[in-house]
């Protein structure tokens, strides 16, 4: 596994007219001068840039370094085979829903996927986008959609589980079509040991009986308590459970190699946060949504999402930063709030590019024997648009039917 995305952005037919530089490098150099040519101060510019760089990265060193070392630890068993990699791609929606994260469930996860990789890939992406209480609670909270207003969790549920069917099925057809031929990671296929399995997934059952029991309890008013009833808690602690069940000789080259792959990730993820947040800040793409109450304001939702989603690279930084545009623009045009919720949530599929930390983790695991970046980009990018399409016409269908 390469420790350090050293991606060039260029291809070598633009070699010979644009510098051959990292992509990292890339995003830097526009975000600064992105920011001085719409006008702004060159302190203001270094300050949009700190903030958009440090805006997300503790959150994701506490997703990163204990996934990695889950993945460190769980490589060194040698668990890899049909049963088990079956096993993680039929539970990688609910992973993604349920650690609020998609990057955290396939970091997860991947270690024992084998050639199942790129359909828990999707499979995460897509729990993490439509299946409470991950995307469909986030973005209802921020359009301040809840019960108050007749929007029950089972109705976001049911409808988040019955979307993400045929979504996440158009992501695997779509994974197994676009990567024939492509060199992916795989495993040696043998029989599986259901003893070994069982071990092997003793730290993601330990997690998911943490979070069952925060998301029943809620807050115990004991901090460390509460702390690992959250999905980074949850995930830590699994993280811990591996590494007691790896040898001591080779625990700390588990560290080691989880701190190379975070650090080079956080660096990636930094400078494309600060390319969005300086972006975002210079274009208002609300006056770009009309108002109405039936298909054309979903559709509106829809596009507006992506531009977000494109601007910002981050999921979660889409949820966040879609929310308060979008908010008067659901209450106002008097659309249907739930179809409002996951048209919001159908449009933050796309993309999965380099400015999104998932793109890099996915890129670095399942597709890190691919040479070609533009290839990668085909692969993960058209299955997140074919999974967005696929969604959005269901989405549409159900409302043209029961309106």
């Amino acid at each position: 596994m390469a420790d350090a995305p050293s991606t060039s952005l260029t291809s070598p037919d633009l070699k010979s007219y644009v510098p051959d530089l990292p992509l990292v490098i890339w995003m830097v150099v526009l975000t600064v001068v992105l920011g001085l040519a719409a006008g702004l101060g060159a302190n203001e510019v270094v300050g949009q840039f700190n903030a958009g760089f440090g805006r997300a990265l503790g959150e994701f060193a506490l997703i990163l370094l204990p996934s990695f070392t889950l993945a460190a630890a769980l490589s060194l068993q040698n668990i890899a085979s049909n049963a088990a990699g079956r096993t993680v791609a039929l539970a990688s929606p609910v992973a993604g829903a349920g650690m609020i994260c998609p990057d955290t469930a396939y970091a997860a996860l991947s270690p024992a996927a084998g050639r199942y990789k790129m359909d828990t890939a999707f499979g995460a992406y897509a729990g993490f986008k439509l299946l409470y209480p991950a995307g469909p609670l986030i973005v209802a909270a921020g359009l301040g959609v809840t019960s108050a207003q007749g929007v029950e969790p089972a109705t976001l549920l049911l409808c988040g589980v019955l979307l993400t069917l045929p979504v996440w099925a158009a992501g695997v057809v779509w994974g197994r079509f676009a990567t024939r031929g492509t060199a992916t990671t795989s495993e040696t296929e043998g029989p599986a040991d259901n003893g070994r399995l069982l071990r092997a997934f003793a730290p993601f059952l330990v997690m998911a009986a943490l979070l069952i029991f925060g998301g029943v309890v809620g807050t115990t008013g004991n901090n460390a308590l509460d702390f690992l009833l959250l999905p980074k808690g949850a995930l830590i602690t699994a993280a811990i459970l591996a590494l007691l069940q790896t040898p001591s000789d080779k625990r700390r080259a588990c560290l080691d190699s989880a701190v190379r792959r975070t650090g080079s990730l956080l660096l990636v993820i930094g400078a494309a946060s600060a390319f969005g947040a300086v972006l975002t800040g210079l274009v208002a793409l609300d006056r770009l949504v009309p108002q109405g109450d039936g298909a054309l304001t979903l559709i509106a939702l829809f596009a507006l999402t992506v531009l977000f989603k494109l601007a910002q690279g981050s999921s979660m930084a889409t949820f966040a930063a879609i929310a308060p545009v979008a908010a008067p623009i659901v209450l106002a045009s008097g659309v249907n709030e739930i179809a409002a919720v996951f048209a919001i949530c159908l449009g933050s599929f796309i993309a999965i590019l380099p400015n999104d930390s998932y793109y890099w983790l996915v890129r670095r695991d399942a597709l890190e024997d691919e040479s070609s970046e533009g290839r990668v980009i085909h692969i993960l990018t058209g299955g997140a648009l074919v999974q967005a399409l696929v969604g959005m016409a269901v989405l549409l269908a159900v409302v043209a039917l029961w309106p």
